[in-house]
């Protein structure tokens, strides 16, 4: 099969960019509703300020079904969205995409400002729906392989997106408005592998507004600072770690300073910092230690890091050196928070975006989190507010002999794998689809 890097058409951008046009919000109908669903415990969670927020029931997840029917649309109100942005300077992005991307007009309004995808969310996508049967078929009918017509599906779905977000990334200079496409699985551990990977996705994305996610493998550092060096847009995923973080933020900085350009204000990057599977893994090995303060200290290890994840953040872009980077239009590698979907159904259901505002930071929400935030969502800027409680939090969980380091490397070892299951997964699904419809695949 074809890898990225290698496929045969040497720029599809012409055939995948077809007279898409997105329906108007103005001929949109939206309908709002909130099914009634059981209230969450919250008894596990301390009633300390840094994991003190907002423990109001969930009334019942959003609803946003939409109608073509002719006439005028109904306007969306404020959410708390618009007030996350324009309070905050926090930016919330939807963490999913499927087709039609239409169905993200809603959405838009309601104060999303960009999108997020990885291979788990195409494979749910893909596999779930016919809406992709139609340019498959013709995909597979002119003699694409399996893996090639797999990315090209991909790329529709991204270009559409981006154009839906242009608006945002027009108003704000480059500042917001991006969709992110990530590289295979299969080159986490391949340095150049990525670099070729990243630099045909952007040149046949072909849109400002897309980043294209590498993750925060070792193998994959010198990878982000190459690509940042030649002039595209990066979102590094899969950070788990202190430590790793840091090595990102040089990453970029050193992948500006090697660019060369005179103008650095569209090169932009975001990290992607992981949070609630961060608590998934330490709240297990907590358990298991079973005493008092080791069971106290279970939903906390994840905002805490994160809030030191967040004093990293100002500490690097800041000083000489990124001063000079600014003279020539570099933009702050900002902090994206992922993961923040609550596995445990006995913490609040915005855990991990209710603690985490602050400026120049983005929270990219699932459906879950994306809904229980514009319900019953608090905005105020958190993510600093008790730094030096995260910082006891931290050295209480090292002291219990929780090692960062190694939890940090489990996990990005269990989400690399986790992507290329499904990664997998999906072209095992497409190679089925095509058999069934009688496709020879040669």
């Amino acid at each position: 099969m074809a890898t990225i890097s290698k496929l045969s058409n040497p720029n599809p951008v012409a055939s995948l960019s077809s007279s898409f046009k997105p329906r108007s919000s103005s001929s949109l109908k939206c309908f709002v509703g909130f099914p009634t669903r059981p209230s969450f415990s919250s008894k596990l969670v301390s009633s300390s300020s840094l994991s003190s927020i907002n423990t109001h029931p969930f009334r019942g997840s959003l609803v946003v079904r939409c109608s073509l029917a002719d006439g005028n649309g109904s306007s969306v109100k404020r959410t708390t969205l618009h007030d996350l942005y324009e309070k905050e300077g926090q930016s919330p992005w939807y963490d999913n995409l499927c087709r039609p991307v239409t169905d993200l007009l809603p959405l838009i309004a309601s104060g999303v400002r960009g999108v997020t995808s990885n291979p788990a969310i195409f494979q749910k996508a893909i596999s779930s729906s016919n809406a992709y049967n139609d340019q498959f078929r013709e995909l597979v009918q002119s003699g694409k392989d399996i893996e090639s017509a797999y990315w090209e599906l991909v790329v529709k779905d991204i270009q559409d997106a981006c154009k839906l977000f242009e608006p945002i990334y027009d108003q704000t200079d480059g500042g917001d408005g991006y969709v992110s496409v990530e590289v295979s699985p299969r080159l986490a551990d391949d340095t150049n592998g990525t670099i070729e990977a990243a630099k045909y996705l952007y040149e046949v994305v072909d849109r400002p507004n897309v980043y294209i996610k590498i993750p925060a493998t070792a193998p994959c550092i010198p990878s982000i600072k190459e690509v940042i060096a030649n002039g595209i847009s990066v979102n590094v995923t899969l950070i788990f770690s202190l430590a790793r973080y840091e090595a990102v933020i040089d990453a970029y900085l050193d992948g500006l300073e090697a660019s060369g350009l005179s103008d650095l204000s569209r090169v932009t990057s975001v990290a992607s910092f992981f949070v609630s599977r961060v608590d998934t893994l330490i709240d297990k090995m907590l358990e298991m230690i079973g005493t008092p303060e080791a069971l106290d200290l279970r939903g906390k290890a994840a905002v805490a890091q994160a809030a030191l994840a967040y004093r990293l953040y100002q500490k690097k872009f800041s000083g000489p050196r990124w001063e000079a980077l600014v003279k020539k239009g570099a933009k702050k590698q900002r902090l994206l928070w992922a993961s923040t979907s609550v596995k445990n159904p006995a913490y609040p259901d915005t855990l991990y975006v209710a603690p985490l505002i602050g400026p120049d930071t983005v929270s990219t929400m699932p459906d879950q989190a994306l809904q229980a935030f514009i319900d019953h969502g608090t905005v105020s800027r958190t993510i600093d507010a008790n730094v030096s409680e995260a910082e006891g939090i931290y050295s209480a969980l090292e002291k219990l002999g929780i090692d960062w380091g190694k939890v940090g490397s489990q996990l990005e070892d269990e989400g690399v794998e986790s992507f290329k299951k499904s990664f997998d997964s999906l072209l095992d699904t497409l190679q089925e689809k095509a058999n069934t419809l009688k496709f020879v695949i040669s």
